[in-house]
C-alpha cells in the first residue's frame, strides 16, 4: 500500500489486495440497548430486544454490531459506570439472554462487540468498596490522596485542580477512608488506577471472559483517561494550566483547563499495545476468526495514528477517525471535506484500513447537525470511502436528534449543567427510542412510557415505512451497503478533490474493475458538471444510487458530460462499458 498526491487529487493505491479476515473494509452499527428494541415491555430497551432484530440488520447487510454498555450498572452515566464487569445488568437481561443472542448472531453472521469501560468503574463496584475499606488486595485500585491544607483557612482541599468531564472538581472526599478520589466523569465513576498492575491484570481478566462468550472485539472507551501524572516528590499532584479559552471563562467547566496531566499520557498507547496482544493471543489459542478492536479517543490527530501501531506493535484495528464528528459541520465547505479525507489516507501506516465515523451517541444526530435534506449525501460519503465504516443506530432512517426539556433530561453531562445551558451539553437528544414502526411508541415498546421520549415524527419516518416505500433512505443505505462488496469499493484506489466550495468529487477503482465516480453537492444550487474533465470515463454513466430528493433515478443513463449535480444531493454512478 502506498499513497500518491499529485495536483490536488489523491490516489490510495490498494494494488491486488484481497479480503483476510472478517473485519476488513467492515460496516460497523452501533446499537444503543437502552433504546434500541424493548422485548418485555418496561420502557427499556434490552438483550433479547436486539436479538429480535439480528436480522433486521442482516438484510441491511452490516458486518457487525457494536453493543454500548450492558454490564451491571447503577445507571448513573447509563452503563458508562459499571458495578461488576463479569455480570448482565438486569434491566437488558441475564447471562442466558446474552449467550443467546451470541447463538443467533452467529447463525445470521454477524458479528457482536461489547463496549469496555476500562478507565472507571461504579462507586457501588466491589472493588471500590473494598478500596474504600482499606482491603490490601483493592486498597490502591483508584486513585486516592489527602488533599491540600489551604494555609489561609486551614481546611482541607482537593489535590489539584482538576476539573471533571462533566464539570466541577475531579476530587471526591470520602468521609469513611478520609481521603479524595479521582473521577475524570461523575463522581459515581471513580477512576481505576493503571500504574497498579493488579489492575492491569484484571482488566485483561474482563476481556478474556467476554471473549470466551463468543465476543468478536471490543470497542474501548474513553482511552486519554487512562493514566494520570505521578506523584511529585513532595507526594503532590501538579495543577493544570489554564486553557485561557475566551469561550470557557467558567472555572467549573472541563475545558478552563490543558489537560496536560491528565489526559494522552504516552503510557495509554502502550495500553493499546498490550490490549491487541492479549486479543491476538487470545486468537493464536482458541482459533476461529480474529477478534479485532475500537478504539474510542477525542484526541490529537497524531495520537489516533500511533494507535494503529508503532512499526514494531499492532495496536487497535480501528483507532476511531472523528474528524466529520470535531472538525465537519453543516458551513464546511468541500474542501474542507477533502483536506479531512486526505489527512487521514496520507497519514496512515501500511497495511491498515482507514474509518469513518459521522455520528454516535455522544452527539447530535448527522440529521440534525447537516440538515435532513443532506442525510444520503453523508451516508453516500460514509459508505463509498475507503475502509471501515461506522453507523449509528437510526442514522440509516434519517432520524432526528428529540428535545428534551431539562425536567426530562436524565443525561449527567446535562444534568450537572443549569436550564439555559444543558441542552447544548446533553446526549439525550440522540439516545431516544428506535423508530421501528408507526404503531404506539414506534414499536420500540408496549409499555405507556418510554425511558427517553419517542420522536413526534415516528409515524412518518419509520423502518417499516421505509422498507415498503420504493425509494427511502433507508432503502438508499441498503443499495450503499451492498454495493460496498463490489472489489472497486472494496479495495479500489481513491482519487478525489473539490470543485468550487459546493462539489466534491472522487472516484474509485480496483484495476480489473468498474470504474465508480461519486458526485455530491453540498449547495442548494444545482450545478452542471463535465464529468469527462475530471475522470477517464466513457460518453455515459450509469446512476447506481442518488438521494431521495435527486432528479435521477436508480438504473438511469445519463450524459457524462453534462452531469447536473442536484443541490444537497449525493449520486453514486458507474462507468458504462
Amino acid at each position: 500500500m502506498h499513497l500518491l498526491t499529485v495536483s490536488g487529487v489523491l490516489a490510495l493505491v490498494l494494488g491486488t489486495v484481497s479480503a483476510t479476515y472478517w473485519w476488513e473494509a467492515g460496516n460497523y452499527y452501533q446499537i444503543y440497548p437502552r433504546s434500541f428494541r424493548d422485548s418485555n415491555g418496561d420502557g427499556i430497551g434490552d438483550l433479547n430486544g436486539v436479538t429480535e432484530k439480528l436480522q433486521y440488520l442482516k438484510d441491511i447487510g452490516f458486518t457487525a454490531a457494536w453493543l454500548s454498555p450492558i454490564m451491571k450498572s447503577p445507571m448513573v452515566d447509563f452503563g458508562y459506570d459499571i458495578a461488576d464487569f463479569y455480570q448482565i445488568h438486569p434491566e437488558y437481561g441475564t447471562m442466558e439472554d446474552f449467550e443467546r443472542l451470541i447463538a443467533r448472531a452467529k447463525e445470521v453472521d454477524i458479528k457482536i462487540i461489547l463496549d469496555f469501560v476500562p478507565n472507571h468503574s461504579s462507586d457501588e463496584n466491589e472493588w471500590f468498596i473494598k478500596s474504600v475499606d482499606g482491603d490490601p488486595a483493592y486498597k490502591d485500585f483508584y486513585i486516592w490522596h489527602d488533599g491540600k491544607i489551604n494555609e489561609e483557612t486551614g481546611e482541607r482541599e482537593p489535590p489539584s485542580n482538576w476539573n471533571s468531564e462533566f464539570r466541577y472538581s475531579a476530587w471526591e472526599w470520602n468521609e469513611v477512608r478520609q481521603q479524595y478520589y479521582l473521577h475524570q466523569f461523575a463522581k459515581a465513576q471513580p477512576d481505576l488506577n493503571y500504574r497498579n498492575p493488579a489492575v492491569v491484570n484484571e482488566m485483561k481478566n474482563v476481556l478474556r471472559f467476554w471473549l470466551a462468550k463468543g465476543v468478536a472485539g471490543f470497542r474501548i472507551d474513553a482511552i486519554p483517561y487512562l493514566f494520570e501524572v505521578e506523584l511529585d516528590r513532595y507526594n503532590q499532584y501538579p495543577d493544570e494550566p489554564l486553557s485561557n479559552d475566551t469561550n470557557c471563562p467558567d472555572p467549573d467547566d472541563h475545558c478552563y483547563t490543558k489537560h496536560i496531566y491528565t489526559q494522552d499520557l504516552p503510557e495509554t498507547t502502550d495500553m493499546i499495545y498490550q490490549w491487541r496482544e492479549l486479543v491476538d493471543e487470545f486468537h493464536r489459542v482458541h482459533g476461529g476468526d480474529e477478534r479485532m478492536l475500537l478504539t474510542e479517543a477525542y484526541t490529537s490527530f497524531d495520537n489516533i495514528i500511533r494507535f494503529y501501531g508503532d512499526g514494531v506493535r499492532n495496536g487497535s484495528h480501528v483507532p476511531f477517525n472523528f474528524d466529520f464528528l470535531t472538525s465537519i459541520n453543516n458551513a464546511s465547505k468541500a474542501g474542507d471535506y477533502v483536506a479531512h479525507i486526505e489527512k487521514w489516507m496520507n497519514a496512515m501506516p501500511a497495511g491498515v484500513y482507514a474509518n469513518w465515523v459521522l455520528g454516535n451517541h455522544d452527539n447530535k444526530r448527522i440529521a440534525s447537525r447537516f440538515g435532513v435534506q443532506r442525510i444520503d449525501l453523508i451516508n453516500i460519503l460514509l459508505q463509498t470511502l475507503p475502509g471501515h465504516a461506522v453507523t449509528y443506530n437510526g442514522e440509516e432512517l434519517g432520524m432526528t436528534d428529540v428535545f428534551i426539556s431539562w425536567e426530562d433530561t436524565v443525561d449527567p453531562q446535562a444534568c450537572n449543567s443549569d436550564p439555559e445551558h444543558y441542552y447544548a451539553r446533553s446526549r439525550d437528544p440522540a439516545r431516544t427510542p428506535y423508530q421501528w414502526d408507526a404503531s404506539p411508541m414506534a414499536g420500540f415498546t408496549s409499555a405507556d412510557v418510554t425511558w427517553l421520549p419517542v420522536s413526534d415524527d415516528y409515524k412518518t419516518n419509520n423502518a417499516l415505512q421505509q422498507l415498503r416505500a420504493p425509494q427511502s433512505h433507508l432503502q438508499i443505505f441498503k443499495t450503499l451497503v451492498q454495493l460496498r462488496q463490489e472489489p472497486s469499493l472494496k479495495f479500489g484506489a481513491l482519487k478525489i478533490q473539490a470543485v468550487g466550495d459546493d462539489i466534491i468529487l472522487y472516484s474509485r477503482q480496483k484495476e480489473g474493475s468498474d470504474l465508480y465516480v461519486v458526485v455530491l453537492n453540498l449547495g442548494d444550487s444545482n450545478q452542471q458538471i463535465d464529468l469527462t474533465k475530471y475522470f477517464s470515463v466513457s460518453s455515459e454513466l450509469e446512476v447506481i444510487t442518488s438521494s431521495l430528493q435527486s432528479q435521477y433515478v436508480n438504473g438511469e443513463t445519463v450524459k457524462a458530460s453534462e452531469f447536473n449535480a442536484n443541490g444537497q444531493v449525493g449520486t453514486v454512478l458507474v462507468a458504462v462499458k
